[in-house]
């Protein structure tokens, strides 16, 4: 068993809470892109400014990258973190290569959003709220994971290690903050190179 005692009680706690709040993002998503489908030519309650709105990304081929909407990914997708926190609070105790699989899916994840990141600040050049939120819980939810994985012993068995990653798990809240902080100086960046293309072709 790689699973190490004390329970990981707050870790779980946060599986859960992400897991709610990225599966309603998720939700909300689909139901604007149902909406959309209806009403192809009205705005989105979700379409705050030209430059915060989910319109462009649902219409654009990203949002739907592999033939199907987004949303859907994260309708099922989440379901995984919720059933693991929910279980770890139950005292259940998973083996290495369950935890390795739970990595390799929160990897992906984290990896699939910051690729969206960077298709919605420099080819769609804009915000999506509710892929915001959907932002906001996976990428701790990957560092939170990462070091977890590390502290259990899935991907390593050396003691030193394994210390230093659960060491380092306060500090969860604070490398989010800066990865929000980079999303958001990018955005102003590149909102501003936009503006200014904008300006050249209008005046």
């Amino acid at each position: 068993m790689s699973e190490q005692h004390p329970r990981p009680v707050i870790y779980a706690v946060w599986l859960i809470v992400a897991s709610v709040v990225g599966w309603f993002a998720a939700f909300e998503l689909t139901v604007e892109k149902f909406a959309l489908l209806e009403n192809p030519t009205e705005a989105l309650s979700c379409d705050l400014s030209p430059f915060i709105q989910c319109s462009t990304n649902l219409e654009s081929w990203q949002g739907s990258v592999f033939g199907f909407p987004n949303p859907i990914l994260g309708l099922t997708g989440w379901m995984a973190p919720f059933v693991v926190g929910v279980a770890i609070l139950a005292g259940a105790r998973f083996p290495r290569w369950f935890w390795a699989g739970f990595g390799v899916g929160v990897t992906f994840a984290f990896g699939f959003v910051c690729w969206l990141i960077g298709q919605s600040l420099f080819d769609l050049f804009v915000l999506c709220p509710w892929c915001m939120v959907t932002w906001a819980v996976t990428i701790p939810t990957f560092f939170a994971t990462m070091l977890h994985l590390t502290r259990n012993g899935t991907f390593t068995q050396n003691a030193k290690v394994r210390a230093r990653a659960n060491a380092l798990m306060p500090w969860v809240p604070l490398a989010t903050i800066l990865a929000y902080a980079l999303i958001i100086v990018l955005a102003q960046l590149q909102g501003l190179d936009f503006l200014g293309e904008m300006a050249k072709i209008l005046f």
